[in-house]
């Protein structure tokens, strides 16, 4: 039994063609609760999400606060009709955000702090991640 507790922790060595990691990790619960071991690890959750959009050569919303600590999920919609660059170098990202598309990118775990991003397309356009 402890093989499988250690699979189920690790699952990128067991995954098999068809089957990604991710697959395995959404299924480790069920399986942990059926062996009776569902307190054994810790819950597997997703990361916390962020969305931002960007209308008018502006980010809305402009400030975020998130919990310093934890890795982020943060996705970009650019509502414009002409692509942008969301960018910061306080957490090392950039990445074009075309026309009516989204973009995700994960930041973080992030210290306590405000950290800067911007279009880099139009300058001007910038906002804040505030990690507390």
């Amino acid at each position: 039994m402890a093989r499988w507790i250690v699979a189920l922790a690790r699952p990128a060595a067991v995954a098999s063609p068809g089957r990604t990691p991710a697959s395995l990790r959404a299924r480790a619960p069920a399986v942990l609760a059926g062996l009776g071991l569902g307190a054994a690890l810790p819950a597997l959750a997703d990361e916390p999400e962020v969305a931002i959009s960007i209308r008018d050569h502006q980010f809305v919303p402009s400030e975020i606060n998130v919990t310093a600590g934890q890795k982020i999920k943060i996705v970009v919609k650019n509502e414009g009709k002409m692509p942008s660059e969301f960018e910061s170098v306080d957490f090392h990202r950039e990445k074009v955000v075309p026309s009516g598309k989204e973009i995700t990118l994960f930041v973080g775990p992030l210290n306590p702090g405000s950290y800067e991003f911007f279009d880099d397309f139009h300058p001007d356009t910038r906002g804040h991640l505030v990690a507390k």
